[in-house]
C-alpha cells in the first residue's frame, strides 16, 4: 500500500523512513538557476508543501543539518541527474533554516518571547561558532546571549544579519538563508489587535537580514499571502515575489495532473478519479491545475474517503471576520460563488492588513492567495489587475459551510445547527426565534453588527442557507425584483410539504429604554410583514405555483431582534 507522508516537514525523515514521495527536486535547479534574484519569496496556500520544500533545498545545500550528513539523501532523485552546473552546490554551503509556523499568539508579548525562544533555537544549531577561532570574544558573548534567550528588540532585530555575518566569518562561504511562514506572525497579530508593533519587529528584522547585506548568498523565503513591500520589506530592491498568479516554480506546489494520475494508479483509487478529482483539484497556479497534497495525501490514506481535510479552524478565524462584516455588495457575490457562478474582482497581490476592512478588493485578493478562491481568468486595465474568480472545488465549498455553520452554532455543535436551520425550513418559528437568540447572545460579537448591521442580517441568512445552495429541494433568491419592489430574502421550497420562506429585514431605531425598544421592533417587524404585502413580493413566488408561503418581517436594533410572520 502507497504510504504518502502526511504532516512531514522534515526531507530527511522521509528519505529514511522510506515513504513515497513526489519527486519535486527539481525545484531546487530552478532556484539555483534563478541567478538574477537575490531574494525569492515564494506565496502558497498553506499545507501546499511549502516547508517541506525548503527543507529539501537545506538538505540539498547543506552538509549537515542538526548535526547529521546529507550525504546519500538525493541519490535516485531528479536533480541528481541535472549536470555538474548543479552538482556544485550539493553539500557547499552553510544554512540558515527558520520557520515562524509558531510565532503567533494571542498578545505581543507572548509572541515577542517565541521569538526570542525561535531565534535561540536557530543559534543552537550553529553552536560550532562558539568554538571558532574566527571570532572575536564579544561576537560569541553575543551569540551566547541569543541561546540563553537573553535578548532585547535591537539584538533581535539584528540576529538574522549576525548569524549570517559569523557564519561567513568561520566558513569563508556566504551561506543561504530559508524562511518559511514568514507571514504567520503578521497574519496573527492582525486578528488579535497588535499588528503595528509586530510589522515594525518583522520589517526590521527582515531588513536587515536582507537589505544589501554582504554575508548573504542567497535567500528563499515561502508564506501563504504577499505582504505588501511597502509594510515589510521596506527598500528590499533585491527582492523577486512570485505569488499563484505567475508561472515560475508552479508545478512544485501541489500535485500536477500526470502525477495525480500516477498516485491514484498507485493507490489503487483509479476507479475514483472523477470524484476525487472533483474534491480536491482546481488550484490555478500560473500556468499549472494543481491539486491540493494535503488533502490528496489524507484521501489515499483513507482508500478514497471524500470528506474536507484541508480544515483548520484557528487559521480560518480571519477569513470568517471578513466574510461576517463585509457589506451587503460582497455578500451578493459570495452568495453567486455559493451557487457555482464566477465573480469579477480587482486584485492586488500584494496584502496589506490595514486595507481589509477599507477596501473589500483587499479581501477577494487575500481569499484567492490563500487558497480559497481561484483564478479562471485574467486581464490588466489601467487600473490594475482583474481576475475572474470562483471556487476551486468541493472541498473548498464544503469549507466555507463549515466556516459559516461552525460561527452560528458555536459552542453548541452542528448537529445543533441542523436542527436550527430545520426549525426555520419548517416554519416552526417559535423554536427558530429562541434559538437565534441564542447565536445573537453567545456567538455574535458586538463588531459583527457595528458596521453595516442590514450586511450583517443578510449574512446571517446567507450563512443559516449555505448548505441549501446544493441541495435540489431548495433555491435560494436574494434582493430579486418582485411584484413592486426588491424582497430581500426568498428560500424556494420544491417540496410542496414544506413552506417557501420570504424574508424582509428592517432596522428599528435605538431605543434606551428596553420595554419600549421592545415595542418598537414588535412595529417594525410588523411594518415588514406589511412592506411584503404592499409592494407584492410574493409575485415571483406566486407565478412559479407556490401555494404553501411563509411571510417573516424581522426587525433589529444591534444584537437584539424580533420576528413577526403570516401564512400566505
Amino acid at each position: 500500500m502507497i504510504q504518502l507522508p502526511i504532516g512531514y516537514d522534515n526531507f530527511r525523515k522521509i528519505v529514511e523512513n522510506k515513504l513515497d514521495f513526489v519527486d519535486k527536486s527539481l525545484f531546487i535547479k530552478e532556484i539555483i538557476d534563478n541567478k538574477a534574484t537575490e531574494v525569492t519569496v515564494i506565496t502558497r496556500p498553506r499545507r501546499f508543501g511549502k516547508t517541506l520544500n525548503l527543507s529539501m533545498l537545506h538538505h540539498y545545500l547543506a552538509k549537515e543539518t542538526y548535526g547529521e550528513s546529507t550525504e546519500g539523501l538525493f541519490d535516485g532523485l531528479k536533480i541528481m541527474r541535472t549536470g555538474e552546473q548543479y552538482l556544485q552546490h550539493y553539500r557547499k554551503y552553510p544554512v540558515i533554516f527558520i520557520t515562524f509556523k509558531d510565532v503567533k499568539d494571542h498578545d505581543y508579548e507572548t509572541t515577542y518571547a517565541a521569538l526570542g525562544k525561535l531565534m535561540s533555537h536557530v543559534y543552537s544549531q550553529h553552536h560550532y561558532l562558539l568554538s571558532s577561532e574566527k571570532l572575536m570574544p564579544y561576537q560569541k558573548e553575543n551569540f551566547e546571549s541569543i541561546l540563553r534567550e537573553k535578548v532585547t528588540k535591537a539584538s533581535i532585530q539584528s540576529s538574522l544579519f549576525d548569524l549570517t555575518n559569523l557564519l561567513y566569518l568561520h566558513h569563508g562561504v556566504k551561506p543561504w538563508l530559508l524562511i518559511d511562514e514568514y507571514d504567520s506572525p503578521i497574519q496573527s497579530s492582525y486578528v488579535h489587535g497588535y499588528y503595528e508593533q509586530m510589522i515594525s519587529l518583522m520589517r526590521n528584522l527582515f531588513g536587515s537580514a536582507l537589505k544589501t547585506n554582504p554575508y548573504l548568498y542567497k535567500a528563499v523565503i515561502t508564506g501563504i499571502l504577499r505582504v505588501a513591500k511597502e509594510s515589510l520589506f521596506s527598500g528590499l530592491n533585491n527582492l523577486e515575489v512570485y505569488s499563484l498568479l505567475r508561472s515560475e516554480y508552479s508545478q512544485y506546489f501541489g500535485f500536477t495532473e500526470e502525477e495525480m494520475d500516477a498516485l491514484l494508479v498507485k493507490s489503487e483509487l483509479n476507479k475514483q478519479s472523477v470524484e476525487i478529482k472533483s474534491w480536491y483539484n482546481g488550484y490555478q497556479i500560473g500556468d499549472s491545475v494543481v491539486y491540493n497534497p494535503w488533502s490528496v495525501a489524507n484521501c489515499i490514506k483513507r482508500k478514497g474517503e471524500l470528506i474536507p481535510y484541508w480544515v483548520n479552524t484557528s487559521d480560518n478565524q480571519l477569513v470568517r471576520n471578513l466574510i461576517v462584516r463585509s457589506s451587503m455588495v460582497f455578500k451578493d457575490q459570495f452568495e453567486l460563488l455559493l451557487k457555482d457562478k464566477s465573480v469579477e474582482c480587482p486584485i492586488d497581490e500584494n496584502t496589506v492588513f490595514g486595507d481589509l476592512e477599507k477596501n473589500e478588493s483587499a479581501v477577494w485578493s487575500l481569499l484567492l492567495m490563500a487558497g480559497y478562491l481561484k483564478v479562471t481568468s485574467q486581464y490588466r486595465t489601467e487600473q490594475g489587475l482583474q481576475c475572474t474568480l470562483a471556487i476551486p472545488n468541493q472541498e473548498v465549498r464544503s469549507l466555507y459551510r463549515q466556516i459559516v455553520e461552525q460561527w452560528l452554532s458555536s459552542g453548541h455543535g452542528i448537529d445543533w445547527y441542523n436542527r436550527f436551520l430545520d426549525h426555520l425550513l419548517t416554519g416552526n418559528l417559535e423554536r427558530f426565534e429562541y434559538a437565534m437568540k441564542e447565536i445573537m447572545e453567545q456567538t455574535v460579537s458586538s463588531h459583527d453588527v457595528a458596521h453595516q448591521p442590514e450586511a450583517f442580517y443578510h449574512g446571517l441568512m446567507l450563512g443559516l442557507t449555505a448548505s441549501l445552495h446544493t441541495n435540489p429541494n431548495y433555491e435560494i433568491k436574494s434582493n430579486r425584483e418582485s411584484g413592486y419592489g426588491r424582497y430581500d430574502y426568498m428560500i424556494f421550497s420544491h417540496d410542496p410539504n414544506k413552506p417557501t420562506i420570504l424574508l424582509e429585514f428592517k432596522r428599528a431605531d435605538a431605543i434606551q429604554d428596553p420595554q419600549a425598544l421592545e415595542i418598537n421592533l414588535i412595529k417594525t417587524a410588523k411594518e415588514a410583514i406589511e412592506q411584503i404585502n404592499q409592494l407584492g413580493y410574493v409575485a415571483e413566488a406566486k407565478q412559479r405555483g407556490c401555494t404553501n408561503i411563509l411571510k417573516i418581517g424581522l426587525a433589529f436594533c444591534g444584537k437584539r431582534f424580533k420576528i413577526e410572520h403570516e401564512y400566505l
